[in-house]
């Protein structure tokens, strides 16, 4: 992990509240899909956490929502800023090159992540089924870019505005989706559902943070197994393996 001045090269809006941010940045070769960096802005004492949602030749892209004064903030930088960024932290979704087709689950925020993920497998020209959950058809994005991977891609809205109304539980098995080793990230009422669904894969946690090295304890999560063992969902995660630690 390193800290860097990066360049902005991009920052678009790319849905409703979302942005994608292109960064050009050394650290770019150290990432791993699952990973995230933390982004100070001017004027804020904590940074904030976003994920890697793509690992480019000469930088990375991330892809946040509008939810504070902060990332307010970060939406209004341009082209050409630059911009502080901590990385790349925690752990990384594991590449299973012996499997033959994955199954990714994405809701809201926790999409971003799976793209990078994605490209890797086709990489490895795997079968990859990909699901994504919004609220609703404005909130939709990487649709098309996940299909121009060459993925399966289904979508939900909870008010049916688009694709399967309903959860991406409900777009699975409408679709009779039947893969069975998951990699998901999302809100924790989504990762329940799919907990208790699947057992084979890895999911990621998202999870108020404060240091992002695990130094200040803040974002623990216990040992679904192991009594009185807890996690930093920062150091140990986000990535865990489905059925590891508690919610």
């Amino acid at each position: 992990m390193q800290e860097e001045k990066g360049i902005i090269q991009s920052n678009e809006k790319i849905a409703k509240d979302t942005y994608r941010m292109k960064i050009a940045a050394g650290m770019a070769k150290d990432m791993k899909p699952g990973q995230f960096v933390n982004i100070k802005i001017d004027g804020y004492m904590l940074r904030r956490p976003i994920s890697i949602s793509s690992i480019e030749a000469d930088g990375f892209v991330i892809v946040y929502k509008v939810v504070g004064d902060g990332t307010l903030a970060l939406a209004k930088k341009h082209a050409h800023h630059t911009i502080d960024v901590f990385g790349p932290l925690g752990s990384s979704y594991p590449i299973h090159e012996n499997r033959n087709e994955v199954l990714l689950i994405g809701g809201g925020v926790g999409v971003p992540p799976l793209y990078e993920l994605a490209k890797q497998y086709r990489v490895l020209r795997k079968e990859v089924h990909v699901v994504l959950g919004f609220n609703d058809k404005d909130s939709i994005f990487y649709e098309q870019e996940f299909k121009a991977l060459g993925c399966h891609v289904v979508v939900a809205t909870m008010d049916g505005s688009y694709g399967v109304k309903g959860t991406v539980m409900d777009a699975i098995q409408a679709h009779a989706i039947t893969c069975d080793f998951t990699y998901s990230c999302g809100p924790r009422p989504m990762l329940k559902a799919i907990e208790a669904a699947y057992q084979k894969g890895y999911m990621s946690f998202e999870s108020r943070m404060a240091c992002g090295i695990g130094a200040c304890m803040a974002c623990v999560a216990k040992d679904k197994k192991e009594a009185d063992l807890y996690h930093r969902i920062c150091k140990e995660g986000p990535v865990f393996p489905i059925g590891k630690v508690e919610f």
